[in-house]
Parts: C-alpha cells; sequence; structure tokens
C-alpha cells in the first residue's frame, strides 16, 4: 500500500542518513526529502517532481522545530502516532499542500 511504502521508505531514507544532513532521494515517481537533525530528530517529506525542494525543507524545519518543543525527547526513540500526541501535524500538512487549479 501507500502508507506502507511511505513508512518503510522513510525509515530507510533518515536511518541512512548523516546526523546534520538534508538530502532529496528519488525513489519511484517521487521526490523523499530528508533532514536529521544533530540531535538525532529526523523527517521526511515525500512529494512529486513538481514540489520545490525549498519548501520542503522549509517545512521540515518548522515541523521538527515545533515538536521537539512540544514532545520530550526521551519519548522520540520509541515513540509513534499511537503513544505520540502532535496536533500540529495536520495544520503545517494543509498549509503547505499543493491546490491543484480547476480546469
Amino acid at each position: 500500500s501507500v502508507q506502507e511504502f511511505m513508512t518503510f521508505t522513510s525509515q530507510l531514507i533518515a536511518e541512512r542518513s548523516a546526523l546534520g544532513s538534508r538530502a532529496s532521494v528519488k525513489e519511484q515517481e517521487y521526490l523523499c526529502h530528508v533532514y536529521v537533525r544533530n540531535d538525532g530528530l529526523a523527517g521526511v517529506v515525500i512529494a512529486d517532481n513538481e514540489y520545490p525542494q525549498r519548501v520542503c525543507f522549509t517545512l521540515l524545519d518548522k515541523v521538527l522545530d515545533e515538536f521537539s518543543r512540544q514532545v520530550s525527547k526521551m519519548d522520540w526513540p520509541s515513540g509513534s502516532p499511537a503513544t505520540i500526541s502532535y496536533s500540529a501535524l495536520d495544520g503545517y500538512l494543509s498549509k503547505y499542500q499543493v491546490q491543484t487549479p480547476e480546469i
């Protein structure tokens, strides 16, 4: 499924990325943008080739900064969507979603 692909690919790319690095990796028809902070917190945005890379990394900066302020660092390694509540993510995804013009 798409969710399994996104989860697996995100984990793999984040694990293979060095601390303090940003990268964009092509996987199938998508670009996966990863940012791993020096403290080990990582985020991945999966987008099509048309979505601007700069915007992806801006989104990752904002989400990871806010997440690190709201969620205890002790919870990061073992956390999951079921155990960590981070409600701001939906707002960011809505704000940064590109709307397709109606034809």
